[in-house]
């Protein structure tokens, strides 16, 4: 049967949703990105505040950095060019400030490429730049399965989001419904995120997020924790 005019395509809406599905065998459940140590200094601790603390991490952070690299590096998976894959990846883990963040995007990146290889879908040229990070092979996944830019940045945003809430209701006592009426209130600056990202030139790329980074250094040697960040 065609896919009708204006319509997305099937196969490649389903791709996306496999893509983000927290059953995703990568492991990103096991990382809380800093969080679990804001709960442990009382920076967050209820409905609020958590949305206050993803709000501003969306913001400051996926909006600027992991979005935006993510469709360049969606376009040099396209174009086969490896330089600009190389320098993006360099780029984005540079931008991880503390080991914990580092090693997550690493080793996301990492079990993504052996996935990736299982499914068949590692194009033979380019190869993938050495240390991978997870948002350059998220990109090659998302371009394999014919996704398009907006369509895999809002993904990204919303696998984020989701793992984010899942991380407090593992650790805070925040119930389902609480994470479900964060995620209404956040669809729209999801949406506008993605948006903004498209947009951005090359120097107005980087996060500004020392709040996140303190934590995350802190988390290293937080005495009882659940995550591995």
């Amino acid at each position: 049967m065609p896919i009708e005019s204006g319509h997305p395509d099937p196969l490649a809406l389903v791709g996306l949703l496999q893509l983000v599905s927290p059953a995703l065998p990568i492991g990103a459940f096991a990382w809380s990105q800093g969080l679990e140590s804001a709960f442990e200094l009382g920076w967050v601790g209820d409905e609020k505040s958590l949305e206050t603390w993803v709000h501003g991490v969306l913001d400051d952070g996926l909006m600027h950095c992991d979005l935006p690299v993510l469709a360049r590096a969606m376009r040099a998976w396209a174009a086969g060019d490896s330089a600009a894959l190389t320098y993006w990846n360099d780029w984005l883990l540079a931008n991880r400030e503390t080991r914990e963040l580092l090693e997550e995007e690493e080793r996301l990146g990492a079990a993504l490429v052996r996935l990736l290889d299982n499914l068949a879908l590692l194009p033979s040229a380019p190869r993938p730049p050495e240390s991978p990070g997870y948002v350059v092979m998220f990109g090659l996944a998302a371009w394999r399965r014919d996704i398009d830019e907006r369509s895999a940045l809002l993904g990204f945003a919303w696998a984020w989001l989701e793992n984010q809430l899942a991380v407090a209701c593992k650790a805070l006592p925040l119930g389902q419904t609480a994470a479900q009426r964060i995620i209404e209130r956040m669809r729209p600056a999801l949406t506008r995120a993605v948006e903004t990202a498209l947009t951005l030139p090359d120097d107005e790329l980087g996060p500004a997020l020392p709040g996140l980074a303190l934590a995350s250094a802190l988390h290293e040697t937080q005495y009882s924790r659940l995550f591995r960040s």
